[in-house]
């Protein structure tokens, strides 16, 4: 079975980001959107600074379990759109490397279902990120 993909090589573009948004300004029905933008931090480990993140999944069991989560989630909340996008690949520090947007007639069903589809991107699908820093960096090119 052939499933909706969900994944995006490289960085989510803003031009990905707008075009989503702007397909939906014809839908004269929905009236409220959610959108969460999952943004590759700067954070401080003790390897040194990250500087970007390599996604890594187990991309058909990710996308399978991808179209339950979201079967789900369109039985539940009364939703117009839903559209997921993950990073695949390198992720520099300040890209985007998650989209999640559900439009809905209403707002609180708009807002609910995305912050539910967004926990359980986070913690059912197999999806891994490596977070490379500035010391690390040559080693990890190496063992690419």
């Amino acid at each position: 079975m052939s499933y909706k993909n969900i994944f995006f090589n490289g960085p989510i573009t803003t031009d990905k980001i707008a075009t989503s948004i702007a397909t939906h300004q014809s839908k004269t029905n929905i009236g409220a959107h959610s959108i969460f933008l999952g943004q590759v931090r700067a954070d401080q480990l003790e390897s040194g600074k990250v500087i970007s993140i390599h996604y890594t999944a187990y991309e058909e069991m990710a996308l399978e379990q991808a179209h339950a989560i979201r079967e789900e989630i369109f039985s539940k909340y009364s939703l117009t759109c839903m559209h997921i996008y993950h990073s695949l690949g390198e992720v520099k520090v300040g890209e985007i490397c998650l989209f999640v947007f559900t439009s809905s007639i209403r707002r609180k069903a708009a807002i609910q279902a995305c912050d539910e589809l967004l926990e359980r991107i986070k913690n059912e699908l197999p999806i891994w990120g490596k977070e490379i820093t500035e010391s690390n960096q040559s080693n990890w090119k190496i063992n690419q």
